[in-house]
């Protein structure tokens, strides 16, 4: 039996659930979940629906001949389907490891096609996984072949979400354009906030008492995309640089994978600057 996901927005109106679920009953399907949201902010009307018992074209046909004249955004896809994947890393290789990982182990819903760094430091873990691996010095001089190979992959391997796994490089503005609503970045955020080298020695020297991570989508303004996931964990005057470092990486590998999964199960939708997210 078909197992399906519907996402839908559109500027808010009344009847547009019943719109909508009338379309399901006349293709044949049955609800199994049911989320929705209204934005009171930017007048626009959220769903994520599960839906078994349904052909996808048909359902797709039904739903949007009932919501005909809503303006909607429409997709219906197969909720069991893994969503074709992208790794971009560097060196640092604990956010990387922990999604191939998870991702071997089942417990993301994701297809890794492959790794693309821009150094050769984590070929050794890409081949423990299996999966393939390209890496290529970055310049000012090569950036634009590197990110030109990473086009190509993404056009010609149907990659539907490219993830940059502690990826030390800013992406030029046109692949950032490229990619939008599909590029997802993991940084971390403390509070206060430390720019620059030595992130963790710096929040050591202010003592801070949280440090967390964020992992939000890739736009042209650096680490200010639309915020997926966050988290943060307390630490205190007894952690020495290195232990703010391990707790810290444990918070950036668990933030970013909760981000693609939530991605790849269809639970993110776009409100402007903001995210729509449905657990």
């Amino acid at each position: 039996m078909h197992q399906l996901v519907v996402t839908l927005d559109c500027p808010d109106r009344p009847g547009i659930v019943h719109a909508i679920t009338g379309g399901i009953v006349r293709a044949g399907g049955n609800i199994t979940e049911l989320q929705q949201f209204s934005s009171p902010d930017t007048g626009r009307f959220f769903t994520r629906i599960q839906v078994e018992g349904s052909q996808p074209e048909e359902l797709r046909g039904s739903i949007q001949d009932a919501t005909e004249g809503f303006e909607a955004k429409l997709t219906v896809d197969d909720a069991t389907r893994p969503v074709r994947t992208l790794l971009l890393a560097s060196k640092a290789g604990h956010a990387l490891n922990d999604l191939l990982f998870r991702w071997k182990g089942g417990d993301l819903p994701i297809d890794v096609v492959g790794i693309m760094a821009n150094h050769a430091v984590l070929a050794p873990m890409a081949a423990f996984y299996d999966v393939p691996f390209k890496h290529r010095f970055v310049t000012a001089e090569t950036k634009p072949d590197f990110e030109a190979e990473v086009r190509k992959v993404v056009e010609e391997q149907d990659v539907e979400l490219v993830v940059l796994a502690r990826y030390m490089q800013i992406l030029s503005p046109e692949l950032c354009e490229f990619l939008a609503g599909r590029a997802i970045n993991i940084h971390h955020s403390f509070l206060p906030g430390f720019k620059g080298a030595n992130p963790y020695r710096q929040a050591h020297t202010r003592g801070v008492k949280l440090i967390g991570a964020t992992a939000h989508f890739v736009t042209g303004d650096l680490d200010e995309g639309p915020i997926i996931e966050q988290n943060v964990v307390r630490v205190d005057h007894t952690m020495d640089v290195a232990k703010l470092v391990r707790k810290g990486q444990a918070q950036e590998s668990q933030t970013l994978a909760e981000a693609v999964r939530l991605f790849a199960e269809h639970r993110v939708l776009a409100d402007g600057d903001r995210t729509v997210i449905f657990r």
